[in-house]
């Protein structure tokens, strides 16, 4: 119980860490570096999912659980796609107000966040060693740059740094009600966490191949961005290995 906590405190918490910069500088990111991030991000993720998520649903419960927790995952996230449609922080339409288009940016960001905390919250539930550290650092490492875009954001829109500081931070702490939610689920119901570890894992690569990786090839940087996925992903292998 601790160590869901502390992890999806932490988890979510990244995402005001990634939003603090918005505190002294403005534009701190280029196109270039943010999607360095974002495809670091992704080959991290991609990492965590296929060498710790999957083998790990296998093992506990087989193909079976697996194909219907990943399905599952996939279209919880399909669901919520379309009817909180990701929206591009970078290039916005100057149609909608201040407050709605805010709003929609807070309300997708945030609700987009709660299939992650589930997925750090299973995975402590596992009884494989460290894994949900793993899927913790995973998502939080995802959650750091997308605090950023958002505070970055809102201070176009005219919104104190402070205040969007803020606002930014709180769109991660949906994330500890969260992990907290899927920890006592699969701790209740032992038959669910091969089922809870693939669905974290079809939510996660859905993240990936749906928004990171396409974000990443928006700007030019396709080859850099190529590069930095695969420094993610080894570098996730490592710590898996490591711990």
């Amino acid at each position: 119980m601790k160590e869901v906590l502390i992890g999806s405190i932490l988890s979510a918490l990244s995402t005001g860490l990634g939003a603090l910069p918005i505190l002294f500088i403005q534009h701190l990111l280029t196109h270039k570096w943010r999607d360095i991030l974002l495809a670091f991000t992704a080959g991290v993720m991609t990492a965590a999912a296929t060498m710790s998520l999957i083998p790990e649903s296998l093992q506990t419960g087989g193909l079976f659980p697996l194909t219907i927790g990943l399905l599952l995952g996939t279209l919880a996230l399909t669901l919520l796609e379309r009817n909180i449609p990701h929206i591009n922080l970078e290039h916005q339409k100057t149609g909608i107000q201040f407050d709605e288009k805010a709003f929609l940016i807070v309300a997708a960001i945030t609700l987009h966040n709660i299939p992650e905390g589930l997925s750090v919250g299973v995975s402590y539930a596992s009884d494989a060693d460290n894994t949900g550290n793993l899927i913790a650092l995973a998502i939080g490492l995802q959650n750091a740059p997308e605090g950023l875009l958002v505070a970055l954001f809102l201070v176009q829109q005219k919104m104190h740094r402070f205040k969007a500081f803020i606002i930014a931070t709180l769109t991660g702490t949906v994330e500890i009600v969260a992990g907290l939610l899927g920890f006592y689920l699969t701790s209740f119901f032992d038959s669910l966490v091969s089922y809870g570890l693939a669905f974290a894992a079809g939510a996660m690569l859905y993240i990936i191949y749906k928004e990171l990786i396409p974000e990443s090839h928006g700007d030019g940087n396709e080859q850099t961005s190529t590069h930095s996925f695969i420094i993610g992903v080894l570098s996730m292998i490592l710590l898996i290995n490591l711990f």
